[in-house]
Parts: structure tokens; sequence; C-alpha cells
């Protein structure tokens, strides 16, 4: 109960998911644990590149055209294989920031993803997106919802905090 007997409606915060930089998504998950934390219900709606994040990062077969397996090929597969939005020196910022990371002890984008899960965050994956890269179910992690824009706008509706990285 809150203050006067009125009820507290639970904080929302929902976060669009579009960059596909190793950063970039860090920081979306960074502030979605932390909401978490503070009581907030979560959203992560993952759309374009954004997608990548929540690749399985071992192949999976399932049938594609000749343009999916394109861009297949050429997206990264998973959370560790993202890069950098800036410094990316041919592969080498992303192992550099990830030693660095590695040396403070910080979580990397793996187990922040784990731990979004863990705490209920809602990981939401664009389906328009999902057939527009040819991408299937089967190739993204378990436990993750599909939706389009207007689940997310719902989300966003009555979201206090709406971000778009």
């Amino acid at each position: 109960m809150g203050v006067g007997g009125h009820t507290l409606e639970k904080k929302r915060t929902t976060i669009v998911l579009f960059s596909g930089d190793y950063d970039k998504a860090m920081a979306a998950y960074i502030i979605a644990n932390g909401a978490a934390a503070y009581d907030h219900e979560v959203t992560i709606f993952h759309t374009f590149w954004g997608i990548n994040a929540l690749r399985k990062q071992e192949p999976v077969a399932v049938k594609k055209g000749f343009l999916e397996k394109m861009f297949a090929k050429m997206m990264p597969k998973g959370a560790e294989k993202l890069g950098l939005s800036k410094m990316q020196m041919l592969g080498m910022g992303p192992k550099m920031i990830k030693h660095v990371m590695n040396k403070h002890n910080a979580l990397t984008l793996t187990q922040l993803i784990e731990m979004a899960q863990e705490q209920d965050i809602k990981l939401v994956t664009c389906t328009m997106t999902m057939d527009l890269l040819g991408l299937e179910k089967e190739e993204l992690l378990d436990g993750i919802e599909y939706a389009g824009v207007a689940a997310y706008l719902a989300d966003a509706e009555d979201g206090n905090v709406n971000l778009f990285i």
C-alpha cells in the first residue's frame, strides 16, 4: 500500500535496442538491470541490428533463401561477436575493451543478458525485423518473446522511462 491507502503502481521502463554495437547494447542492459533492481517492470524491444545480441552463438540448421543466408553470414552471431560503435580498430577495439572490463570485474554483455532474464526483464524481438533479416526463432536465445511494434507501443505508453539506443 502506498500513501493514504492507495496502491503504488509499478514504474515501467522500456528500451528500444536498435543498435548492434557492443557498447550500446551493454548500456541498454546496464540501464535495464538497474531499473529492474529498482523494481521497475522492464521491456527491451530488440529491433534491426539489436536482435544480433540475442542470436545463439552456435550454428543452427534452418532453411533459408539466398539473401537470408547472406544476411546471416554478415551479421554477428551473439552478444560477444558485436563490434564497438567507436574504436573498432580492425577487431582489436572489442578485444581491448573486454580485457579492460575483465580486469575491472565488469560483467560481459552475455552475463548482463542472463541477469536480465533472471530479473524477469521482458526481452522482446521485433517479428517484422526477423522477417526482413531472415532470422528464425530457433536462431535466437530461449525465453524471449516475439512481437510487433504495436506490442512495444502498448508497453511504452505506460512507460515512466522510454529509451531508444
